[in-house]
């Protein structure tokens, strides 16, 4: 994937996240489709290039979003850093798991964005707690949902994006055999 098209992605990504936030998150899980890009990248382009999303992404958005993007326990992200060292560990491994391992059928790649998004949880409240900036208690519900909204749309968007190219492709071949 091109730099441009990964940097398209998680601007997109972060758009949309904060326009659904404001409609959406009240204390509930949410779907983090920063995570779910930073995890279709990993996946389709491999451990270093997962590594640099998931640092570019996690970071810009700690720096862009502290209030507007909610983390895990329904609080703001205020630290610049924890996100993005969360997405990039996230991302490396992601990459790692899509290299080492057949990934294109829909139950592995749920399986990944799910594994893939309680690692980013336990990370980024691991890291909070180690510092003792904030104690979540036990938010295990919480996580098990967001893991499984955010595997389910990552699930979604790679059949989305498999399908595109080939209905596009399919269409002109229906016109040009009509053209006949």
């Amino acid at each position: 994937m091109k730099a441009a098209g990964v940097i398209l992605a998680v601007v997109a990504a972060l758009a949309l996240q904060t326009t659904l936030a404001r409609f959406f998150v009240r204390g509930a899980a949410a779907v983090d489709l920063v995570l779910v890009v930073v995890v279709y990248v990993a996946l389709t382009s491999g451990p270093a290039t997962g590594l640099l999303t998931g640092t570019f992404a996690g970071l810009v958005q700690d720096a862009l979003l502290p209030n507007a993007v909610m983390g895990i326990g329904g609080l703001p992200n205020g630290v610049i850093g924890i996100g993005g060292l969360a997405k990039t560990m996230v991302g490396f491994l992601a990459g790692v798991i899509g290299t080492q391992f057949i990934v294109s059928q829909p139950l592995p790649r749920f399986v990944v964005f799910f594994a893939a998004s309680v690692m980013h949880g336990v990370v980024f409240m691991g890291l909070y707690t180690l510092l003792d900036l904030r104690h979540f208690g036990a938010p295990y519900a919480e996580v098990g949902v967001q893991s499984a909204a955010n595997a389910v749309v990552g699930v979604v968007a790679f059949q989305m994006v498999e399908l595109l190219p080939g209905a596009v492709e399919r269409r002109r071949a229906a016109k040009s055999r009509l053209r006949r």
